[in-house]
């Protein structure tokens, strides 16, 4: 696993001393020119003929080191290894960005020690990967001092996801890269999906792999529905449900099913085409009924869009400010909002 460590030019002057923040990046693609630690660099990718990614999540990290809040962003764990790199699978990605806060806490020279405090952050795919860490963190990492979690706009269910946004435009490669990494991670799937795509679906599969941004080039050329990646001709949600072992994989990937033991706020957009709410809002219910103190914001404010700058990422930039003051709350020992009552 490759990450990068970031550390603040300005001093901490919260409560305590600096705090690590294990930051969950967001969807940029499914090639090692789209991992992290390449992007922070390049802020901005171009790939010919019509694809372009920027480093969004920039804009928080910034602000946390303006804070004077260490961070460590991680790769996730088979960026830059041969083989394909396993789009939202939920274990890898947890245990990459609890990972990356051990490998940090171990620098020489960075001020950071064994018990320093930790908090988890992540938007999108990076919501996903914060949600999964906060789950894994008690029987996987328990000697990490972690404080509390930011789970932003995340996909619950990878079914969920691909039936929201089957034929929106843009999205087919983030499905190919869901499906490629289920292929990767589970090769007993591979026979079902053989059998179950057509030379189109087959060809949108390959041509995804490696290939970075918001999908423009695909959208010029391939069909979106899934019904014609299939040889049935139906969706791919239902070759998923009326397939076992597919059915078995992606209901591995499914957040909600083991309680944090820290404090977690979960933002998401009610019209969120990603993320979708009622999934959400199940999941943060189940968190509660295991104990864990969460704190829901359903944002009912941000109008539906679609196209390829979709409402989910517009949501990314309302929940920045209190987000971050939520985590210095946590360092403060302040009690941490608890809605589980009346989630939203």
């Amino acid at each position: 696993m490759i990450g990068t460590y970031l550390e603040p030019t300005l001093p901490w002057q919260g409560p305590g001393e600096r705090p690590l923040v294990a930051y969950a990046g967001g969807t940029q693609g499914q090639g090692p020119e789209c991992a992290p630690s390449a992007m922070l660099s390049q802020v901005v990718r171009f790939q010919p003929p019509a694809d372009a990614v920027i480093e969004y999540d920039m804009i928080a990290i910034y602000q946390l080191l303006s804070r004077g809040m260490a961070v460590v962003m991680t790769d996730y764990h088979d960026y830059n290894i041969p083989g394909i790199h396993d789009f939202m699978n939920r274990k890898t990605q947890g245990y990459a960005v609890l990972d990356s806060a051990r490998a940090a806490l171990r620098l020489n020279n960075a001020g950071l020690h064994a018990d320093s405090p930790v908090l988890i952050y992540g938007y999108s795919q990076g919501g996903m990967a914060s949600a999964a860490a906060a789950e894994l963190q008690p029987g996987y990492a328990p000697e990490l001092n972690v404080r509390g979690a930011y789970v932003g706009g995340p996909t619950v269910g990878l079914q969920e996801y691909i039936a929201r946004n089957d034929g929106r435009p843009g999205v087919a490669p983030a499905i190919a890269w869901i499906v490629n990494g289920i292929a990767e991670d589970y090769p007993e799937t591979r026979p079902a999906l053989d059998a179950a795509l057509n030379d189109t679906g087959k060809a949108i599969l390959n041509e995804s792999i490696g290939r970075c941004g918001g999908g423009l080039s695909n959208t010029l050329a391939q069909p979106q529905h899934t019904s014609a990646w299939t040889v049935s001709g139906r969706p791919l949600t239902e070759v998923i449900d009326t397939t076992p072992e597919l059915r078995w994989a992606f209901d591995l990937q499914r957040l909600g099913f083991s309680a944090p033991s820290v404090p977690v706020r979960v933002y998401s957009a009610r019209n969120d085409e990603g993320g979708t709410y009622p999934g959400v809002r199940d999941m943060a219910a189940r968190w509660c009924g295991g104990g864990t103190p969460v704190e829901l914001d359903g944002d009912g404010s941000l109008p539906t869009l679609s196209g390829f700058f979709g409402t989910h990422n517009l949501a990314f930039f309302p929940s920045l400010a209190s987000s971050q003051q939520w985590l210095t709350d946590r360092l403060a020992g302040l009690p941490a909002p608890v809605n589980c009552g009346a989630l939203p």
